[in-house]
């Protein structure tokens, strides 16, 4: 096919200039809307991804296929921090707004158990339009040195090479060839009426509650490992896992030491990729925080970064520094984000615990909250704070050992 064609969802051939031809759902629904008709069950669905599997540029190979959840950041994103450098008072509200919109985006797609590249595009795109931003709108200014531009370059670079390899694979567990379920599943029940407690204590064998990734009908199973470590069988994988190891509802897969399914990523954070997730973060952390000290030691000369973020006389007095004003607040609000999860992850981290493990904790009541909540300990695998950060460092060092039990 050409560079314009492309199979459809219906495996006909199809090309991009009849994108707005021979659809039924869409002609169906303009009909019923002039005439104030209602619409038929699922006929917006039906609508909507007709439109989806359309939405493609031409490519080498054929058309590709756009997906929906990346173009809104890169069309509201500017258009919204444009918006706020006019006035004081449409920045205060457009920035009060956006991480209530987000964090709604979030509620929704988490209901419904759907992946989504929202997160991912927006955070890529922000980082990139901030940049644009300090070199198009600070730098020229001459208050910035060509040495501090390198290192928020570098730190730029450092932070996106983090966060490709934490984007590669976290940990997962090989799914099995055969899909013998029926032997799968006697063995599962055997091991279950001869075990009456679970992993990392949680009582009861069979739970049917998903909580933070573990999805429904997860029988629990104990099977003794060398050392003494309990497993628990997944049946939607068709393997024992091992201890640790949970099962993503997003992502359908099981993961070595699952810590939990983060949207900015749009992957799993495991074994193998959390130490590159911690270093993303940190490298984020620190680029953006001296990003805005650049920023706000430019526009507002004379006073400290913290004074001049909320008392910066002059900011709106031109359009340039309303916009580099805006964005500085812009970045504040979501480096105060991340730097919530990342303080988090690193108490998490000192007292062995993983993100899954305190909310099974919790919903158990099996842990203790320390630090006024910010950690739950589980008490299982903690070994104090220097052995824990030993452990975490040595992740992903060796090839995990992987049993007969663990792929079946």
């Amino acid at each position: 096919i050409c560079c314009c064609e492309y199979v459809d969802r219906r495996g006909r051939r199809n090309h991009l200039a009849a994108c707005c031809c021979d659809c039924e759902e869409l002609d169906d629904g303009c009909d019923r809307w002039l005439t104030c008709k209602s619409l038929p069950p699922g006929a917006l669905e039906r609508i909507a991804d007709t439109i989806a599997d359309r939405l493609r540029v031409p490519w080498f190979s054929g058309a590709v296929k756009i997906n929906v959840s990346l173009v809104p950041p890169l069309v509201l994103l500017p258009v919204f921090l444009h918006v706020a450098a006019l006035h004081f008072l449409l920045g205060l509200i457009i920035l009060t707004s956006l991480p209530v919109v987000v964090l709604w985006y979030y509620y929704l797609t988490h209901r419904r158990k759907e992946r989504t590249l929202f997160f991912l595009s927006l955070g890529l795109f922000s980082l990139g339009y901030m940049y644009y931003v300090f070199l198009r709108e600070v730098v020229p200014r001459g208050h910035v040195e060509y040495s501090q531009v390198v290192a928020l370059t570098c730190g730029l670079i450092l932070m996106l090479a983090a966060l490709s390899r934490a984007k590669k694979d976290p940990g997962y567990l090989p799914i099995s060839a055969g899909n013998e379920k029926p032997s799968h599943q006697g063995l599962a029940n055997k091991s279950v009426r001869g075990s009456s407690s679970g992993l990392h204590g949680i009582s009861g064998a069979a739970s049917s509650r998903a909580v933070n990734g573990e999805a429904k009908g997860y029988c629990r199973m104990s099977a003794e490992q060398p050392e003494g470590v309990k497993k628990d069988w997944c049946t939607k994988c068709q393997l024992i896992r091992p201890a640790r190891a949970g099962h993503c509802r997003l992502c359908g897969r099981c993961v070595r030491r699952l810590d939990h399914h983060c949207v900015w990523i749009n992957s799993c954070v495991g074994e193998q990729n959390h130490q590159a997730f911690i270093l993303a973060l940190s490298f984020f952390m620190l680029t953006s925080v001296y990003g805005i000290t650049l920023t706000l030691h430019t526009i507002c000369r004379g006073r400290t970064p913290f004074v001049a973020l909320f008392y910066c006389p002059g900011a709106y007095s031109d359009y340039s520094s309303a916009l580099s004003f805006t964005c500085v607040w812009y970045c504040a609000i979501v480096t105060a984000g991340m730097g919530y999860i990342l303080l988090i992850q690193l108490l998490n981290i000192s007292y062995n615990v993983t993100e899954r493990e305190a909310r099974l904790a919790l919903r158990d009541n099996t842990g203790r909250r320390l630090l006024g909540g910010l950690v739950i300990d589980t008490g299982q695998y903690n070994r104090g704070v220097l052995c824990n950060w030993g452990h975490f460092l040595s992740l992903g060092s060796s090839p995990p050992q992987r049993s007969a039990e663990d792929i079946v």
